[in-house]
Formats: structure tokens, C-alpha cells, sequence
């Protein structure tokens, strides 16, 4: 599972507050502050991102799927929610693909979560 960007920002919160106080030692507030600025960095990409990778996964499993559903709604929990239900839809058809033989089928579909992963890396992924 994925932390959502809010989770992270309340854990990067008390970590920083924290280190605030007076006697944590300089090198673990050293190590500390600079896991939260990255982290910080991080989630702000993340964040930045979220609604064009829903948008684009869920149009993209849509298509994949015949499913005619859109996205009226731009925000990040209804996007989700969508996607949740697409990514349901999606395992249920790559089973069936699997146990019809459809090779076509089972490719389309590894193809889009390769995509997906593709659209999901981080400017600091090493891969």
C-alpha cells in the first residue's frame, strides 16, 4: 500500500516538530530534517501529479474496459474512487482473459500496468 501525500505530511509534521525541541542530538536532527525535506520533495510531486495519473489511468482503463464512465468530478477522492472501481473491473477481466486463452487480451492488459507503473515514477526513481 501507498501512503497517501496527507499521511506523509502529518508523520513529516511531528517528525519536524520533534526535532524542534531542545535535546535531540545534532546529528540525528541532521539525519531527521533531511529524510523530512526529501520526503517533503517527494510529496509534493506526488501531489502535483495525482489528478493527471488518475485522469490518464482511468481513461486509459476505461477504454481498455468498454467502460463509458468519465470523470465529471476533478477531485482527487472521486478520482480514486474510480479508479478503484476500474482496477476491480480490471483484475476480473485479466481472470477471465487468463482462463479464456486470451492471449491479446492478457497482453492489453499487462501492457496498460506497465503503463501505469511508467506514469507513476518518481524524478529520483533509480529505474
Amino acid at each position: 500500500m501507498t501512503p497517501q501525500v496527507p499521511t506523509v505530511l502529518s508523520e513529516l509534521a511531528l517528525l519536524a516538530m520533534r526535532n524542534a525541541g531542545p535535546g535531540v542530538p545534532d546529528g540525528e536532527r541532521q539525519n531527521e530534517l533531511t529524510l523530512t525535506a526529501m520526503l517533503l520533495g517527494v510529496a509534493a510531486e506526488v501531489w502535483d501529479a495525482a489528478a493527471e495519473h488518475l485522469v490518464r489511468e482511468n481513461r486509459a482503463l476505461a477504454a481498455l474496459l468498454n467502460d463509458g464512465a468519465g470523470e465529471a468530478d476533478l477531485r482527487l477522492s472521486v478520482l480514486r474512487a474510480e479508479n478503484a472501481r476500474l482496477r476491480g473491473r480490471l483484475i476480473a477481466a485479466h481472470i477471465a482473459a487468463e482462463q479464456a486463452g486470451d492471449t491479446a487480451r492478457d497482453a492489453a492488459i499487462w501492457a496498460e500496468l506497465i503503463a501505469s507503473t511508467e506514469r507513476r515514477k518518481l524524478s529520483i526513481s533509480s529505474i
